[in-house]
């Protein structure tokens, strides 16, 4: 697995580009699918990935914190995403959903990974660093797709109704 981490590292710069070129034409892609359509919503989550993927290419991988750095933008995506939902959402496309998961995912294993690389001074590999590795490019491809098909097709939003339904019944029945 370690082989396999590091052989996936030397492909950064190339799994970068992709997903950065990605968000732009997932961005596109909503623009052109948006022309004639009142609700331009996934069009500018589209727009804010895009800014904030392409933005994040132009941070050298070779500084003193990268991870804290990559940390720093998915917080600041997550702020502008949430201010976008209440300034600007009419309805709420289930690809927000799926991109503050997402988000919230990436920015968890950047700080994780400065804290155990950068704090700690780790340099061992141990399973978080496949969770990093992997789960990372794992998300950034869901986001991506959910973009494209604005489809909960991982059930994170029924989840999220079923889980508020249950609250909301527990409530009701206390009282």
């Amino acid at each position: 697995m370690l082989d396999f981490l590091w052989q996936l590292a030397g492909l950064y710069d190339y799994i970068t580009i992709f997903t950065t070129w990605s968000f732009v034409l997932a961005f596109l892609y909503n623009l052109s699918a948006s022309i004639n359509k009142s609700d331009k919503s996934c069009t500018q989550l589209a727009f804010i990935m895009m800014v904030s993927y392409t933005s994040s290419i132009f941070m050298d991988p070779l500084s003193k914190t990268p991870h804290l750095t990559l940390f720093i933008f998915d917080i600041v995506t997550i702020f502008f995403l949430i201010i976008w939902r209440i300034y600007f959402s009419k309805n709420l496309p289930v690809a927000f959903y799926y991109l503050l998961v997402g988000l919230s995912f990436n920015a968890f294993v950047f700080f994780g990974m400065h804290y155990d690389s950068i704090v700690l001074g780790n340099l061992d590999y141990w399973w978080f660093w496949a969770l990093y590795a992997i789960g990372q490019i794992i998300f950034d491809l869901t986001m991506l797709l959910v973009l494209l098909i604005n489809k909960d097709f991982l059930g994170l939003v029924a989840l999220k109704r079923y889980l508020l339904n249950r609250r909301k019944s527990t409530h009701q029945k206390v009282e």
